[in-house]
C-alpha cells in the first residue's frame, strides 16, 4: 500500500474525526431538536408521509454516525 492509502485509511478508522463530525454534522440543526433525532422519531413512527429527500437526509446525517461507529469498532479490535 502507498503512503496516500495509508494516510487516508488512517483517517477513515480515526474514530475521534469521526465523533466530531458525528457531534456537529451528524446533530445539526440543534434547535429545537437534532436533526437526526427528529428524523428518527419520523422513521420510528412510521415514516408516513416522508419522501425520497426525507430519507436521503437521514442518510447524510446518520452517516457519520454510522461511520464513528466502524472506527470504534475497528479501534477497539486493534488493541485485543
Amino acid at each position: 500500500m502507498n503512503k496516500t492509502a495509508t494516510q487516508q485509511n488512517s483517517l477513515l478508522n480515526n474514530w475521534r474525526i469521526w465523533l466530531v463530525l458525528s457531534l456537529t454534522l451528524g446533530l445539526a440543526p440543534f434547535v429545537p431538536e437534532p436533526h437526526l433525532w427528529g428524523k428518527l422519531k419520523w422513521i420510528a413512527g412510521g415514516a408516513e408521509g416522508m419522501a425520497l429527500m426525507d430519507w436521503l437526509d437521514a442518510l447524510m446525517h446518520g452517516a457519520p454516525w454510522l461511520l464513528f461507529i466502524r472506527a470504534l469498532f475497528i479501534a477497539v479490535r486493534k488493541k485485543k
